[in-house]
């Protein structure tokens, strides 16, 4: 009966373990991208001295479950940028959650030409700001990649929540968060602001 019990107490502090390690590799990769300059957007000054972004610290509270709802007959759309470019997207979905408590929902898009191409039929983009922005994090607000996933029950890791390439370089295009999708928490998870 004691093994039962031992056994029983350990699986979810292991599968807490898993989660945090995806994205320790998920950052560990990140820096490795922005340290190779065939790949980084960092402006060459800035390449010269990088030393590794800044990020929150790892917390399995930002790894949150969410109650993914399926919003149907959505007509693509032109997404703002920091630039002239509207690429198209179509709200794939709304993400319910909670953190501290607090009800919070996020809706999640697509691509609409990224989704043609073969491996990203599932791929999700799900932007948002928060309390966080223009203090730790960037005033742009963040970005975390999502595959599509099975039931009703999705997986957010904010801990992979990544900058747009334009809190680099401003001579990049990037989307612009859009207001449904701030927050009115603080993530105090995945990368922080770049410059002070």
């Amino acid at each position: 009966m004691k093994k039962i019990l031992v056994l029983l107490f350990c699986t979810p502090l292991a599968f807490a373990q898993k989660d945090l390690s995806s994205a320790e590799k998920f950052q560990t990769e990140l820096n490795k991208s922005y340290a190779d300059s065939l790949k980084s957007p960092l402006m060459k000054d800035d390449l010269k001295h990088f030393q590794g972004l800044d990020f929150f610290s790892l917390n399995e509270k930002f790894i949150v479950e969410a109650t993914f709802i399926r919003t149907k007959k959505e007509k693509p759309f032109g997404m703002k940028t920091t630039t002239s470019r509207t690429p198209l997207y179509k709200k794939y979905g709304e993400l319910h959650f909670e953190i501290d408590g607090k009800a919070l929902k996020l809706n999640v898009y697509q691509n609409v030409d990224l989704n043609k191409k073969p491996g990203y039929e599932d791929y999700l983009f799900l932007p948002f700001s928060d309390s966080t922005c223009g203090k730790e994090s960037y005033i742009g607000g963040r970005y975390v990649d999502m595959r599509i996933q099975k039931g009703r029950t999705w997986t957010i890791d904010f801990n992979k929540a990544y900058n747009p390439y334009c809190a680099y370089n401003y001579e990049y295009s990037c989307p612009i968060v859009p207001l449904e999708n701030d927050l009115d928490i603080e993530i105090l998870a995945g990368v922080k602001k770049f410059h002070d």
